[in-house]
């Protein structure tokens, strides 16, 4: 490195983490050296604001490559748009949750409940003790709380996640999870729509493609290689944004040496060395700089170029999504696109079902259960009605998409369960049998009805509690005896005068040897004092 720094430097190109570049800052600010950063981030992780320190914009050197991290924006953006108002953030253990204290910041003023937990790198472990520690009542809350979930972390972690949580029955079909990461491929994906259920979105950072595939692998008079040009080639999949922004920050490089050699206005390089102390300020850095801020390009990651403030404002998110489902593996399309100029382009909302069920008759089977299903007329020679919620909606279903429906209740007034030859009876015989299209009472939801009958999501959970008078809070003044029964405490106060009677009794028939001038006392008193002081522990 001191070999190449006494040869001469144009510019500084780094592509390291915030704790280092404020060093290389310093450098390149000290000696008026250009210098472009590239914030990476540990192992895919989504990136937190470096909060470079920005001095006089005279003495500052430093070009920020990558965008500001907009990740509070699209967050905020997006949770809005789908009317979270509860929900639980999942980050992995190399992000830095200060990240996105802005975001929790707003959110807190608008009344949402948001709750943070830190997925450990032994998630298998992770997830076994949250069934070791926590009551059902516990587990039941905090399933509750998983059907609205945003997760930021590395894309593998994020998988491995998803599949545990999965696996373990700690979430239901109708969750819904947002995946933010600015690394994020069309593998990874992919992967994580095969192993998620319920809605999935996925929030990227993108980058514009040429629609004329031939005008791909052309920058300017600039040739790419087609494996990096090609957004379907694996290489190009497996590539970090952060080396993108390398290629692209090279690339503006030889441009801006290009034109400084055409206006012919090229400086001598600065010169460093790792021995003296006291190398000068390059006289041409300033020069340099100002070409390179007022150059562009446009490369793999789009237009590079940077603004009055030294960092680069062009960023592009992508918004992937899944609508609700069981099946696993099932496609994901593009909801929108986001950018802080224009801000959300697309709708995040979810599409109304059509209006496809008119003029069907559907045969509903049902168990009588107030206050979810009540008969509220019943004339002799016409069809029974019935009332409750759970007919309140199923006719509010029945507006919407337009079916029609006939109720009838389970001939053994049963909910149904298996028979010793497999066949069920009740409500579920019903539906298995098909002899009813639905059925609708309050049904408990059981992984064995579960086997033979789909379930609509639930919309109550029902347990026994049982109410008591509470207790009249009273002084007592002899409550420190309370910790003992009244013959322990007896049995202490005889032991008391026992001991104490035959430490006086043994002092009395031998008396101990003192020496000269000694005195003691050997009374029956100071016998009790001396027993009763062993026991509470006191002198």
């Amino acid at each position: 490195a001191c070999d190449l720094m006494n040869q001469g430097i144009l510019a500084l190109v780094s592509s390291i983490g915030c704790t280092s570049a404020g060093s290389l800052q310093s450098l390149a600010d000290a000696m008026h050296i250009p210098h472009l950063f590239i914030q990476r981030s540990t192992a895919g992780t989504p990136r937190s604001g470096c909060g470079l320190t920005r001095s006089n914009r005279n003495d500052d050197y430093t070009l920020s490559v990558r965008p500001p991290v907009y990740l509070n924006d699209v967050i905020l953006r997006v949770v809005t748009e789908y009317a979270w108002q509860k929900f639980i953030i999942f980050y992995d253990n190399d992000y830095d949750i200060r990240g996105i204290q802005e975001f929790l910041d707003k959110v807190s003023q608008q009344g949402m409940d948001v709750a943070l937990q830190k997925v450990e790198n032994n998630i298998n472990k992770m997830i076994t003790g949250l069934f070791a520690t926590m009551r059902i009542e516990e587990l039941n809350r905090y399933r509750d709380t998983l059907r609205r979930a945003i997760l930021i972390m590395n894309p593998s972690t994020a998988k491995s996640f998803i599949t545990e949580v999965v696996e373990t029955n700690l979430v239901a079909f109708d969750c819904h999870w947002i995946i933010i990461n600015e690394e994020i491929n069309d593998v990874d994906v992919q992967e994580l729509v095969r192993r998620s259920i319920g809605r999935l979105t996925i929030i990227r950072q993108t980058f514009p493609v040429p629609q004329n595939i031939s005008q791909r692998c052309f920058r300017g008079n600039h040739r790419i290689s087609s494996s990096l040009c090609d957004p379907k080639d694996p290489f190009s999949q497996s590539m970090e944004i952060s080396n993108l922004y390398i290629y692209d920050t090279v690339l503006l490089l030889a441009n801006a040496f290009h034109k400084k050699l055409e206006d012919r206005k090229w400086h001598s390089m600065a010169s460093l060395t790792c021995i003296r102390k006291n190398s000068k300020p390059w006289q041409g850095g300033r020069s340099m700089l100002e070409t390179i801020k007022k150059g562009g390009v446009n490369g793999l990651t789009g237009e590079l170029e940077f603004a009055e403030n030294g960092g680069n404002p062009n960023v592009h998110f992508e918004i992937l999504g899944t609508n609700y489902g069981e099946d696993l593996g099932r496609g994901i399309r593009k909801l929108g696109c986001w950018n802080p100029i224009t801000g959300l382009n697309g709708s995040l909302t979810d599409r109304k079902l059509e209006n496809n069920m008119r003029g069907v008759v559907l045969r509903v089977v049902t168990v009588l259960e107030e206050p979810f299903v009540m008969v509220s007329e019943n004339v002799l020679g016409k069809p029974k009605k019935y009332q409750g919620f759970s007919i309140d909606v199923l006719e509010a279903l029945a507006t919407y998409l337009g079916f029609k429906y006939e109720i009838y209740v389970a001939p053994d007034h049963k909910y149904g369960s298996p028979q010793d030859d497999g066949s069920w009876n009740g409500l579920i015989g019903e539906l298995v049998f098909k002899r009813a299209d639905i059925g609708i009472s309050a049904l408990t939801i059981t992984p064995d009805r579960e086997n033979v009958v789909d379930f609509t999501t639930r919309y109550m959970d029902y347990s026994v509690g049982v109410l008591l008078r509470k207790a009249e809070k009273t002084v007592d003044m002899f409550a420190c005896l309370a910790p003992f029964d009244l013959s322990l405490w007896a049995c202490i106060a005889g032991t008391v005068l026992l001991v104490g009677l035959l430490v006086y009794l043994l002092n009395w028939l031998n008396p101990p040897r003192l020496q000269m001038g000694s005195m003691t006392s050997t009374t029956l008193y100071n016998s009790m004092w001396f027993v009763y002081g062993s026991f509470v522990q006191q002198g």
